[in-house]
Order: C-alpha cells, then structure tokens, then sequence
C-alpha cells in the first residue's frame, strides 16, 4: 500500500537527555525518522530538550521546539502546530511514556491527533506488566511466575511462597531504574522503596528467578499487511540477571539450536500480532533455560530501542528508517533495502560475520559505588566490533573501550601472571577467583581469563558464572594461542613459522601492542615486520546478504584474509576520526561535531571517511560518510586505513581527546593533521610553553605549579596557598580532580587518589573561591578570531564545567568584562595559530579575569552554542580547516533576542552512596536546554526538562553554610515574597529571624522528631537549598541530598542555583510557558 495522503504534518517526540539507560542511540533513530518523513514531503514537527543531538538541528525538521518533554509544554506545541499525527517510537521510554500521557490526558483526542506505528492500547498492553503477562499466556507462552505489587506488602507475600531471589521490575522505566534482585526481605523492602518510587503508574513486578538462564534478543520488523522479519538475534554472554545494557552481546546469537531459533521467531511473531504492533521495528527479550530448552518471554519494547541501533550498525538494516516509513503506509516488500538496492526491506539480514558489544563503564567517577552488575543499567557507553569469529571481534572490542586495554589482557595490564606464580600464589588466587566470579563485575572477563590460564575447567567456570561454555571454550582457544605466542614468536621473528604464527594471532583479534609485549618488542617494530611479510588487513563490506548480492553502500570492518573489498579512492579523500565510546566527559556532543564535520566536508566536495566504533551514534549511519570504517581508534588501527586511504588529511579536533591523544603520532608518521596542528595543541597543554605565552601576553592565571612528588605539592601550595585545586596532568572529564583547604587534605589526596611521578606529574592551582566561571567557544583562522559564545556558569568556580548550568548572553557579567574575555579570546587563538575550535575557561572575580584552560578543539558547548546562535560552529570550522576565511560566512546571530540555559543532568539515582555535591570531577551524563526570551523563564525551561521542575508554591528548607548566610538573605525574602513558606535548620534559622525574615525552624537530624529528613520523606517540601558543610555519607547534608534525589524535589546547592531558581519561579508566575521554534528565534 503507498503512503498515506491524508496526513500532512508529522510530530516526532524526542527521548531528552542523555541518561543511564537511554543514550545517544535515539539521536540516531530521530535522526533517521526526520530525514525519512521529510523525503516523502511531510512537515516535521520535532520536540527534543537535547541541544547536544544531531536531530534538533534547524535543518533536520521544519519546525524544532528544544523544549521541555512534558504534557504541558507539547501540548502547546500541538495546539499551535497541528499536527495530523504523533510518531512516539523512536524517542525511547520518554517518547512512549509521554505519548501516553498525552492520549490519558486526553490531549491527543482533543486536538485530532493520531499515534502512528502503535497505539495506545498496544503501549498499555507492552509496558503494563500485569496487561503483558495475561496477552503472553494467551498466546499459549509462558512468563515467569509473578505478581503485580502495589504495596511492599504484597512483593513480600509472593517472595515468601516462591522463595528468593526474586527480580522486581517497575513497570514504565528505563534502563532497569528502580528494579534489582532481591536475595533476602531486607534487599527487597529496599528494592520495593526505590521500584515504587521509579514507577510512574506505582507499580512493581516480582518475578520468580531465571537467574543463570541464557539471554536473548529479537530485533523484528511487522507492517500493516502482516509482513514480519527478524532483522538481528543478540545472545547475551552473560546469563540472566544483569542488564541487556550491561552485558557482553553477541550478533548473530551463536549458541541458539536451530529448533530453538524456530521457536523464537514463531513466539516473536505471535507476541507482536497479540500486542498489536501495527508497524514498525520491535524488540523481544527471552530467557532459555539451558538444560531443557524451556522458553520464558521477559519483555518485549513496542519501539525503535536501545538495541535497535545495535541491531542496525549490526545487519546493515536501518531499523529506524524502514520503522518511520511503515508507520505511514508503506509494507516492507514496497521499500528498498538501502544496502543493496537490488531487495526490498523484506529480505532479512543475513551476516557471515560476527559482532561483539561491549559495555563501558565510569564508576571510578562515583566513589564507593557497589560495581555489581544487576537488572539495573549502569553502563554509560558502548563499542562494537565486526570480525569473521567472536574471538577477533571480542579482542577488537576490548581495545576500542579507550581503558587502556588492547586486547582480553596480554597487553602488559594484567593484575595477575598466572604462569609466573608459585604453587602456592595459584591457589590463593584460585580461592579469590572463586569469589570474584560468581559476582558480575565489568572487571569478571578478565578474571575468567586468569581462571583458565589456571587450568580451571571450563565445566566448573560455567557453574560458577551460568556462561555458556561456547563462549569460555573461545576464551580458552585465544590463551592457548596466546601462550603459544609467548612462548614462539621471539623465537621465530622474521621466519615463514612466525609468519604463520603472527597471522593467525591477527585472525584471532592480537593486536600489535599485545604481541609486542608478548615477544618483548617495541610495537613499531611488530608493525614493520609485520608490514614486510605482507600481513595486512583487508577490508570486507555489511552488506546485510552474506555477500549474495552487491552492496552499494561502503560500510566497512578489518580482518586478516586475502580479498580487500574497500573501494578506496586514494584522492581527495578526507579522515575523520569519531569520539569512540560515550562516557562521563565525552559524550554526543562529539559526534554532534563529528557529523557536521562531515556534512561540510561533502559539500565541499570531499570522499569523506569516518572512523568510529559506537554504534550508538549518527556518525556511524551508513550514508553521513562516503565510506564508514567500524573500528577500533587506536594508532595501529588507524594508520591500517591511512595506508589503504592515503588521505589529503585528517580531522581530529572534533572527536575530543580520543583522536588528539594521536595527533603526535600521525603526525610523525607523515599524516597530514587538518587544522590546528599537533605542535600547537601541544603548546596549549604543556603547562610551562603555555605559561610563557600567558606572560607573553600579559594575560593573568591563577599562581600553580607541578608536583612530582607528595612534598612537592605541599611546598607548592604553601607558596600560592590555600585551597588549591589539584589534578592529575592526564585526565579527561576533570578525573580525580578536587579542591583542598588545608595540608592534611593534600597530603590524602596525594595518598589515596593518585601516584604523581615525574612522567604523570600533578597539577597544583591557586583556586578562586566565590569566582564566576566562563566558557568561550570561538573559531579561528590564523587572522582573525570569532567568538560565538561567552557562557557564563550559573554555579560557582569549582564546579565542573560540563556539571554546571550556564547562560549564554551571560546574565551578571558587565559589557566590560565581556568585551575584555572576547579581547583575551582572540589574542590566544592568534598566539597558538588556531584553526578550527577554541575553547577557553575563564574565572572572573573581583573584575579581575583569569585564565584556567584552553582546548584548541570541540568543546561539549559547542552543539548548545550553536542551537542558541543558529550558527553551525562546527560546519564553519571545518571549512576554516579547509583554508576559507571567516571574513567569508555571515556570522552575526540573526533573528528574536534570546537567552538561552543549558542545564547538566546526572546519574545520582542509579548510584545509591554516592553524595550529589558537584566538584571539579564531571560527573554528569547529559545536558538539557531551555530557551525563552528572558532568564528566569529559560533557567525555569531548564529544570523542567531535567526532570525537576521549580515549584510555583509550597515550602522551601534553608539550610546553608555560614559562609553562604548573608548571600541567602534576599533569596529567602525573595521566597516570602513569591508566597512560599520558609524551614530552616538551627543556624540559618536564626540568622534569617535576626534578620527579621519570618521562618520556621526544623529539627535536623538527631535533634528531634520529625526532623528534616521526616518532612523531605513525608512530601511537605517542595524546594531545597543546601550548600555543603561537610562532604561524605556521615554528614546530615549528604543524608538530606540523597533523601531530595529520591523524592524528586527541587535542590540547589550553591547560591547562585538559588538565585536562579528565585528567578525561574517568578518568570513562571509572571510570564507562564510559552513554546517557540528555533526556525522562529532565528527569523528577522
């Protein structure tokens, strides 16, 4: 059936910020469903918060609302835009669970407006757990044993007659958030707490355990005439009882029988005709029990989800795309396969190659965090790696996970050398891998690696761990060879034995800085010899066919065979190097850049190739390049495709660290660096050249120095003094970075955070208390400088600045002040002969400016930046990059005065023990933003999409620092005024009713009942400001912050957040919501 006429205009609801358990692949999936509904001549309508995304770019949709993804704000979105219809499915849980909220309220009906692909009775049906349950069995499939709790009560009832563990699940959340396992009543009265709380509708499933069953996925397709395929299967290697997200998966699933995959796909169909998935992409979760074959259904997700993009950059089938183009009519026998044009998008996948995802994680951010894996998501990224067998994609994901790793160990990391230990070592070891296994940690694949080189079976390893052994005897046939290799290849260099020996270890994923550890070289030298006996990689095409037809789309993976089918062209040809795997201090906003870098780079006429390996991003779709490599970032892997590619240059700066960490080395071996150069960069981060141009100057930084040792930095900050802020010199995301107030600090922080030598020395600077920080992105030439943006940062010096809020035209700095930090911002660019991206920190305090970082590259402001100015940064830079002159682009913002708030959003509630006090360490995993004509409403817009809005009334608990009680003293009147009622603890208590402000005072804890955290627990406050004390678990401030995060509340802990949330609050009562599009702020 061809499209639908009828419909004339499109709305797609975006998924937000970036969060734990909802990432950037829905940037993807948005990405593909405007540009599909835009080639078939709808309107677009898009409604996203995420600035940072590569779909709430102006281009991308006729009319863009960075708003708040909540009923009331796209209510207004609807009613002034009209769509026909709603596409819900590829925003995530968000876009699902808002579309629902929108058809309860009433909204949908109200205004004429259609969901497309699925409607809200095949929602309710998928995601109410109780609804899912009974449709399963009457389909004749069976789910586990469970109830639907409503109170923790009834959880405990069925525990108690089922036996523990048991899972519990909140119904509509993502990630797992709210959920876990339960090994006793106490874990699951604490599980029943945090689960109702989670659950928008109050409701928990408890389920029996499948704990130790293989894990399986569907990824299928259905359309409106009952076509049905199965696009991918993913096992999981790990068994149930951890988060899909979190796991080892493997594409296609390798240990499914054939009649195992029968049953699948006939139970797949089924649950999807008994749902009611009208059309579009689907995913079905399943638990096999591995001794009888007994198939239980998990879940299945009625949308484009997380593993959807998986399953895309997997097969080669873009899910998203065919999933936009089905909702609106078409059947899949109607559409073209994209990959080959010679098939419809009714031909499944087939691969003869095979894909490994691996987690990554960042708990070294949240300190004394439990790293057990469980049904709950903590992963904050992913990488996927394509080879011929799971070995080498195995070994090829490990490396690109940037951890420092090359490989499953034998990279010279390892804690442990099993064949170097005594007889007595062993044992103990044995006893502690005993424990270490049988606990899901992202560490536990390197411990089955030291339990085989123990010689421990693979039989009692999978007792241990419920890992199928097909995948342990892989891990044991990669040691065998890996001792082998040990033991041979320094004995066989150069000779037609090692040849052999060096191209199998290269089929089976060895990288070359794996075998130079093994043989005791130098990696270069593994390289060159490997070089000289012709062992290169080739490159092979997905192509979705197995190679039964041609694929007319250049996506492409490394292995080590005899026929290359990359279609290098050899001129012309521009690199870009992508951000690798998202984590806490790199994230979209990287592959935001990464991907207009493209774009600019093909219309400047370039064969454009990009580099990546997460197959979360848009930088990875098959047609943002001319020809995709899905590969590690490493130099080895990076200079195999500059050899095939023989590029005119390469682009770094846009990737962040990830591909600067290679800038030197390319450079060294004669890769042309487009942009700022290597040198440069290195003068920017060479913290004595940089001082000496700051002087050269006469630019001002706060007094530091270097501390190779302990005694070092104390004498350092003795001579600058006290606080100083200290960090290690090689970090990204401000690692291990902290404010001290005094000697005994330092001297704990040099023990226990870091090891400083003269090779990793650590950083000591004179920190600005009560200073206001500012970002600055600019682009520059070599002649002139434009500065696009001055932030100014809502909270205080000291503050990350990717976790802190910031408004961008500044909201207090003078015109003055503004006028000198753009003065200083040109004179760096010049001094450091940037080309391209700027990016510079300033402090501001007491008028006088400071210098306190500059990166000449991409910035994570720079998509923010953009999308406020309606000037793509990283599209002009790139073409700075290519040799034009910024005097060629009209680069003065157009259209409506705005201001606009960007505003971070963080994991706490995913990592219980961990306190909410932002420091120089970046903790954040996301960032929304609001825009609106005036401060207060933009900074209000902010919460709001952060998932905190500002209350309009109720009670605000002051509870702050004495340093903070003077500064707090119009804020609380401010609170009066607007007709809140005031709580204050003891001290700020009695200083605000000296101060003649009428206030309440509160108990804290330990003082009496009901104290603070009573009142918090019992909904009777609505705001909080608490500006820190003391730090740590043992403090009643820290008790207070986590009880807030739980309860969703609203807290501010500096000054400055309190003073915009004043702000917020009265803009809101003065001005109430109002929505406008980018497209609109842009007009003249």
């Amino acid at each position: 059936m061809p499209k639908r006429t009828d419909l004339k205009s499109i709305m797609i609801i975006g998924s937000g910020p970036i969060v734990i358990g909802q990432a950037c692949e829905f940037d993807y999936s948005g990405s593909q469903a405007c540009e599909a509904l835009r080639e078939e001549g709808y309107r677009v309508i898009l409604v996203n918060s995420n600035p940072a995304t590569i779909m709430t770019d102006p281009q991308m949709a006729h009319a863009t609302y960075i708003e708040p993804l909540t009923a009331e704000a796209v209510e207004k979105v609807i009613a002034k835009e009209r769509p026909d219809a709603i596409l819900p499915t590829m925003g995530g849980q968000t876009g699902l669970n808002l579309a629902m909220d929108l058809a309860e309220k009433g909204i949908l009906d109200r205004y004429g407006v259609e969901l497309l692909g699925v409607k809200p009775e095949a929602i309710a049906m998928a995601e109410d757990r109780k609804l899912f349950k009974q449709a399963i069995e009457d389909i004749g499939l069976e789910v586990c044993a469970s109830i639907y709790a409503a109170s923790t009560e009834e959880a405990l009832a069925f525990a108690a007659k089922v036996g523990y563990p048991v899972i519990v699940r909140p119904s509509f959340t993502l990630g797992g958030t709210g959920g876990g396992i339960a090994y006793n009543i106490e874990e699951l009265k604490e599980l029943c707490t945090a689960g109702f709380e989670a659950s928008p509708v109050h409701q928990l499933l408890i389920e029996e355990s499948v704990l130790g069953w293989k894990e399986l996925e569907f990824e299928i397709m259905r359309d409106s005439a009952d076509n049905f395929i199965v696009v991918c299967t993913i096992e999981n290697f790990d068994p149930m009882g951890i988060h899909t997200g979190d796991s080892i998966t493997v594409a296609p699933a390798q240990t499914l029988t054939k009649p195992e995959y029968a049953r699948l796909r006939e139970a797949s169909y089924k649950i999807v005709k008994k749902i009611g998935l009208e059309s579009g992409g689907c995913n079905l979760q399943y638990a096999v029990n591995p001794d009888n074959g007994r198939i239980i259904v998990i879940e299945m997700n009625p949308r484009v989800s997380r593993s959807s993009a998986l399953a895309s950059k997997a097969t080669g089938y873009p899910i998203a795309k065919i999933s936009t183009k089905l909702a609106v009519g078409y059947r899949l026998d109607e559409l073209p396969n994209y990959i080959t044009k010679s098939t419809t998008a009714c031909f499944e996948p087939a691969i003869d190659y095979c894909v490994v995802k691996v987690p990554r994680f960042d708990f070294v951010k949240f300190a004394g965090v439990d790293q057990t894996l469980t049904t709950q998501m903590k992963s904050v990224g992913e990488v996927m790696a394509i080879g011929r067998t799971f070995k080498e994609s195995l070994q090829k994901a490990m490396r690109s996970l940037e951890q420092d790793r090359y490989g499953l160990g034998a990279d010279g990391k390892d804690k442990y050398a099993p064949w170097q230990m005594s007889s007595h070592e062993r044992e103990q070891l044995i006893a502690e891998l005993k424990k270490q296994l049988r606990i899901p940690t992202p560490e536990r694949i390197f411990y089955l690696r030291y339990a085989l080189q123990l010689g421990i079976g693979v039989d009692e390893i999978y007792q241990w761990t419920g890992i199928d052994p097909w995948f342990l005897n892989n891990l044991q046939q990669l040691l065998a060879l890996e001792e082998e290799l040990r033991e041979k290849l320094p004995l066989f260099a150069g000779t037609e034995e090692g040849k052999e020996l060096l191209v199998k270890a290269k089929r089976f994923g060895y990288s070359d800085r794996q075998l130079a550890f093994l043989s005791g070289k130098e990696e270069e030298e593994i390289r060159i010899w490997r070089q000289e006996m012709g062992i290169l990689p080739v490159y092979k095409l997905v192509d979705s066919c197995a190679g039964e037809f041609d694929a007319l789309t250049p996506y492409y993976y490394s292995t080590y065979e005899e026929e290359n089918e990359a279609r290098a062209r050899g001129k012309n040809t521009v690199i870009v190097l992508g951000g690798g795997p998202n984590r806490i201090g790199q994230g979209i906003e990287f592959d935001y850049c990464c991907v207009q870098a493209a774009k600019a780079l093909r219309a400047a006429g370039k064969e454009v190739v990009m580099i990546n390996c997460n197959p979360e991003t848009v930088s990875t779709d098959y047609d943002i390049s001319n020809r995709l490599y899905f590969e590690p970032l490493t130099l080895e892997d990076v200079l195999n495709i500059c050899q095939l590619e023989k590029p005119d240059g390469v682009v770094l700066q846009f990737g962040g660290q990830t591909p600067l960490k290679l800038a030197l080395d390319l450079e060294k071996r004669g890769i042309p660096i487009l942009g700022t150069s290597p040198k440069a960069i290195d003068l920017a981060e060479d913290r004595e050249k940089f001082a000496q141009v700051l002087r050269d100057l006469k630019l001002k930084q706060p007094d530091n120095g270097m501390a190779s040792s302990e005694e070092e930095a104390v004498q350092i900050a003795s001579r600058i003094g006290y606080p100083v802020l200290v960090r290690p010199s090689y970090v990204l995301g401000g690692r291990a970075m902290e404010v001290v107030y005094d000697e005994d600090a330092l001297r704990l922080y040099m023990e226990k955070a870091v090891r400083a030598t003269p090779d990793h020395p650590v950083l000591v600077d004179k920190f600005l208390e009560s200073a206001i920080e500012v970002d600055v992105d600019a682009i520059c030439d070599g002649e002139d400088c434009y500065v696009a943006g001055v932030m100014e940062h809502i909270e205080l010096a000291g503050v990350h600045s990717g976790d802190s809020a910031c408004s961008l035209p500044p909201f207090s700095l003078s015109p003055e002040i503004i006028g000198e930090i753009k003065r200083q911002t040109k004179l760096l660019g010049l001094a450091l002969k940037v080309y391209g991206l700027l990016n510079i920190q300033f402090a501001v305090r007491d008028d006088e400016i400071y210098l306190l970082e500059v990166n000449p590259r991409a910035s994570r402001t720079v998509p923010f930046v953009s999308k406020a100015s309606g000037i793509s940064l990283a599209q002009v830079a790139t073409q700075v990059m290519l040799g034009h002159k910024l005097s060629e682009f009209d680069l003065k913002p157009s259209g409506q005065p705005r201001i606009a708030v960007k505003e971070a959003v963080f994991p706490f509630i995913k990592f219980p023990g961990v306190d909410i006090i932002l420091s120089p360490e970046m903790r954040s995993t996301g960032e929304v933003m609001g825009i609106d004509d005036n401060f207060g409403m933009a900074f209000a817009k902010s919460q709001m999409s952060a998932g905190v809005p500002l209350p309009l009334s109720g009670t605000v608990l002051l509870t702050v620092a004495d340093r903070d009680k003077e500064a707090l003293l119009p804020i609380a009147r401010g609170f009066l005024e607007e007709g809140f009622k005031l709580l204050a603890t003891a001290g700020t208590y009695q200083f605000l009713q000296e101060e003649g402000v009428q206030v309440e005072k509160v108990y804290k804890i330990g003082e009496g009942r009901p104290n603070l955290l009573d009142r918090i627990k019992n909904q009777e406050i609505d705001l909080v400001v608490n500006t820190p004390v003391g730090k740590g678990p043992r403090t009643d401030e820290y008790k207070i912050r986590r009880q807030v995060i739980a309860s969703n509340i609203s807290v501010m802990t500096t000054i400055q957040g309190a003073k915009a949330a004043l702000a917020g609050i009265r803009a809101s009562k003065d001005n109430g919501l109002d929505v406008k599009s980018i497209q609109e702020y842009y007009k003249n």
